[in-house]
């Protein structure tokens, strides 16, 4: 058989191995992304694993859609966030805004974020500079 044909034998292999189901728990769902990534790691698929891979797919976005939405943040929201998850403090971002009581000025929302906060900060959270902007 070539890699390029369908072999209902072995799509019967794929649906028997891992049956695809609504997913209807975080479990489920981490069960589901784990038989996609060993798919994925395989390299090239046939066409009969790439069929499956997209309906393992759609149920796991299926799944993240009536999941809570992930609020879109940016600018100074974001920032915040970045601080957070990285356990920093105000004076860590003094080479980026000259002074504490700039980068405090700025989280507390009485100065904007210029366009070369923005930059280093892109640069210093590796983030792209989209990142602060509104989309």
């Amino acid at each position: 058989m070539t890699r390029g044909s369908r072999n209902p034998a072995s799509y019967m292999e794929l649906l028997q191995s891992f049956p695809p189901r609504p997913i209807k728990s975080e479990e489920e769902m981490l069960a589901a992304q784990l038989v996609i990534d060993s798919l994925i790691d395989c390299g090239e698929l046939t066409p009969d694993e790439q069929d499956y891979l997209n309906v393992l797919g759609t149920l796991v976005y299926e799944y993240e859609q009536t999941q809570e939405p992930i609020p879109d943040i940016y600018g100074v929201e974001l920032l915040k966030v970045l601080i957070e998850e990285q356990d920093l403090r105000q004076k860590d971002l003094v080479p980026i805004f000259k002074t504490e009581s700039i980068v405090s000025a700025v989280l507390s929302g009485q100065r904007n974020l210029t366009v070369r906060h923005i930059q280093e900060l892109a640069e210093f959270f590796h983030v792209s500079p989209a990142a602060f902007f509104p989309h």
